[in-house]
């Protein structure tokens, strides 16, 4: 049976609306994540929320729906996620469409696979989770972390565990803002996800990338050049 889901495609960085459109490479960044969604084939409904008519008008192209304008106190470079992807949760319940589970996924997510988007939504449900959370663990030992004083000098950020092997300490890890999965009830109820039942969808660092800033920006492109090189390769 084909359940009634839905997608939200949710942006993380509003305050720079043009990052969701900038050409990343060949076609918008946006662009990527609504791809993925549909070629996922896990949603009735792929749907993008944004306050913004030209990413609108992007995501519309590129086969999502934009029924709806997000309000200008969702909008700002400070609204966190879970508002904004319960008030698209909210906005369906009240035009008559049920969702069974809903996925967020990021506007800048171009490493996001739709077979991660596959297995996010069968975690959700053979586990019952209030969601899943895609993340990835850290490169180096967070334990070992150094800071820096005021006066520039170097000094360990937890020195019980400075003179620790690596490959002795707990393994910690990040949210990899790709996306996040959940119940439909748990986004209703506004449950924040890192205090409630998440699972992890533990991902390769290798595909995993934060987009902040241009050096950010360029990592990605390398990586997805990269796995585009591969996939040729191995055709």
């Amino acid at each position: 049976m084909h359940e009634r889901r839905h997608h939200s495609c949710a942006g993380w960085v509003q305050a720079h609306p043009a990052k969701e459109h900038k050409t990343f490479p060949g076609k918008p960044i946006i662009a990527r994540s609504i791809e993925a969604a549909l070629a996922s084939e896990c949603f009735s409904r792929v749907i993008v929320s944004t306050d913004d008519e030209e990413i609108a008008q992007v995501a519309r192209s590129f086969g999502a729906e934009t029924p709806f304008r997000r309000p200008a106190e969702l909008a700002s470079d400070h609204a966190a996620t879970l508002p904004v992807v319960a008030h698209a949760v909210d906005w369906l319940i009240e035009h008559g469409c049920t969702p069974e589970a809903v996925c967020c996924i990021y506007p800048t997510a171009p490493l996001l696979r739709p077979s991660d988007i596959r297995e996010g939504h069968e975690l959700l449900r053979s586990t019952g989770a209030d969601y899943v959370i895609t993340c990835c663990a850290f490169e180096f030992a967070v334990q070992r972390s150094l800071e820096i004083s005021e006066e520039g000098f170097l000094s360990a950020a937890f020195p019980e565990h400075i003179d620790s092997r690596s490959q002795d300490l707990k393994p910690l890890y990040h949210d990899a803002g790709q996306l996040y999965w959940g119940a439909t009830s748990s986004f209703v109820k506004r449950i924040p996800f890192f205090r409630s039942r998440a699972v992890p969808l533990v991902l390769p660092r290798l595909r995993v990338q934060d987009i902040d800033d241009e050096e950010d920006w360029a990592r990605a492109e390398f990586l997805v050049r990269w796995m585009d090189e591969r996939k040729h390769d191995q055709a």
